[in-house]
């Protein structure tokens, strides 16, 4: 059999879909590398610093990363390639902080290395003094902000300078839930805490756990929480998750309602779990202003701090990070993809990844259901064909995406889920408007009040409605377990992570046909159908078989 794989001096990989062996090989390789590009017959992969440091973090070795690419290489695999793995894998942990005493100690057996970043201009304003050979001793308030730095010149630090343990905050977990549920850790969510917490050391204590929507990410941290019982502040990224956190932590442990606090734009209690949400938390009246809810993080003694969604992690979050590197960090997540690049301030100050799990993996085990994603491309209207070709490139998006025909794609896949609960969800307020218009389905943007999101919420979770048309706030920590449909009529751009999102909001388990339905519709030939080739990628890393339709496909299997 020809091997699938084709090994580039690039550190690019190019694996061939049509293989027999192609979603073996895709499973040994997406730990230390990124899919780039995913068209029918060949998905480019590349090996990157941060990929392969990743995957040193989580225990992958030189050795065994090197088999895996010799293995179903169809040529020789370039030295350049070879070389570069080991470089990369050796620089983790090539630096490691610690303290002693009061200090922090920046280390390493290499006295060329302690040399060159004693030197370093971008490095030195977090440095005390060179103290030997093999250490530098760094300022006391700079934990966060010399990791930072590091990284940026390609030195990552294995940060083994231990945390503060907190205010205690002693409780259980059930075992029935106060719903009258049985109540039990999954496998994989044992394993996602134990990596985490590493036996309780300094080796544990921080780093990022990635599950997708629906697989219990917040049962994850509750864990976490179990195991050090400590004050924990948590952070998410709105007022629904926020109180999401709350019904999930009342429902699953002893934890009363006089021990958890909500920290918002409509309260501000402090209680040993808070939960806020990133906007009160990054809030100021001016640009110049500082942000006068930051004491949050530094004026109790937290022993653990929860990022929910830490790929939407606020850039003003992470400076604020930056100087709370004694406290525990977990981020929670479904995809490390962040649209504004900042993956290395992930790495350096949250932590690298701890724990990752391929979605088909959770499908098979029927933890998630099995999704089937179809993109349907229509045709632009001819009315709109000369609006589009002069309009400047936002608004070729734009019109692309709120292509008026999709109004009739949507009816027909409404009335070929006649039973199913349906999410139509789209970028755009004036086209989610004309299709609450004409279908008189509930809307939900931005601007709807929290009261009124969570009660349309609680009508879609017990079924007195089945449609809900939902703006972009629908992306983030939304719990509606029954949704098995979702129509995507617009999105942002190409955003991986956006899709992530909206695929998880239909992947809780089902019961019976375990099975959830990812519409996108797409304005063919256009910007919006070159956006979504990037969109596509994530779906293709899960290992998402991506159905494709034009209208003529679309009408044979869908008209009646």
């Amino acid at each position: 059999m020809t091997k699938p794989l084709i090994v580039q001096s690039d550190n690019t990989l190019l694996l061939e879909v049509d293989n027999p062996l192609y979603e073996e090989v895709r499973d040994v390789i997406l730990p230390f590398a990124e899919l780039e590009k995913s068209p029918e017959h060949i998905h480019t992969y590349r090996i990157t610093p941060l990929s392969l440091w990743n995957a040193a973090s989580a225990g992958l070795t030189t050795k065994e990363i090197l088999e895996r690419i010799e293995r179903y290489s169809r040529y020789t695999v370039p030295a350049i390639v070879i070389t570069t793995v080991k470089e990369q894998m050796d620089r983790y942990g090539l630096l490691t902080l610690i303290k002693r005493g009061d200090n922090l100690i920046l280390q390493s057996d290499d006295v060329h290395i302690i040399r060159q970043i004693a030197t370093h201009k971008q490095v030195q304003k977090f440095i005390e003094r060179q103290t030997s050979d093999y250490e530098i001793l760094v300022k006391s308030n700079s934990r966060g902000h010399i990791k930072q730095a590091l990284i940026k010149i390609g030195f990552p630090v294995e940060d083994k300078a231990g945390y503060i343990d907190g205010d205690p905050c002693p409780f259980e977990l059930r075992s029935v839930t106060s719903s009258g549920m049985q109540f039990e850790i999954r496998d994989y969510q044992k394993n996602a805490i134990h990596s985490f917490y590493g036996s309780g050391s300094e080796e544990g204590g921080s780093g990022v756990v990635v599950l997708p929507c629906g697989a219990g990410k917040t049962i994850v941290g509750i864990g976490i929480m179990h195991l050090y019982q400590t004050k924990t502040l948590i952070c998410v990224t709105n007022t629904v998750a926020l109180r999401q956190w709350i019904d999930e932590l009342l429902d699953k442990t002893t934890l009363t309602s006089d021990m958890i606090a909500e920290y918002s734009g409509d309260i501000k209690d402090i209680k040993p779990v808070t939960i806020a949400t990133y906007n009160i938390l990054t809030y100021r009246r001016k640009k110049e202003d500082e942000f006068k809810h930051f004491g949050l993080f530094t004026q109790n003694n937290w022993g653990l701090i929860i990022y929910d969604e830490v790929h939407l992690l606020p850039a003003p979050v992470f400076r604020m990070t930056a100087e709370i590197q004694s406290k525990r960090r977990l981020g929670l997540t479904a995809t490390l993809v962040r649209e504004d690049g900042l993956e290395t301030d992930v790495f350096s100050l949250i932590g690298p990844k701890k724990f990752d799990m391929p979605w088909k993996m959770l499908e098979e085990c029927s933890w998630i259901a099995r999704a089937i994603c179809t993109e349907v491309r229509i045709e632009l209207p001819q009315s709109l064909r000369y609006q589009y070709t002069v309009a400047g490139d936002r608004q070729k998006f734009r019109i692309a995406s709120e292509n008026e025909k999709k109004l009739l794609y949507v009816e027909q896949l409404l009335k070929n889920h006649p039973h199913d609960r349906v999410l139509i969800i789209g970028q755009y307020i004036d086209q989610l408007e004309k299709i609450q218009e004409h279908f008189s389905f509930p809307l939900i943007t931005g601007s709807t009040p929290v009261k009124e999101r969570e009660e349309l919420y609680k009508q879609f979770k017990q079924g007195t409605i089945t449609r809900l048309i939902v703006s972009k706030v629908a992306n983030f920590s939304i719990d509606l377990p029954d949704a098995n449909v979702a129509i995507q009529v617009s999105g942002t751009f190409g955003s991986r992570q956006e899709e992530a999102q909206r695929l998880g909001r239909i992947l809780r388990p089902k019961p019976g046909d375990n099975t959830a339905y990812f519409y996108s519709l797409i304005t063919a030939h256009t910007v919006e159908e070159n956006f979504a080739h990037n969109r596509q990628l994530f779906l293709t890393e899960q290992g998402y078989t991506y159905i494709i339709m034009n209208e003529s496909m679309f009408n044979e299997k869908f008209s009646s």
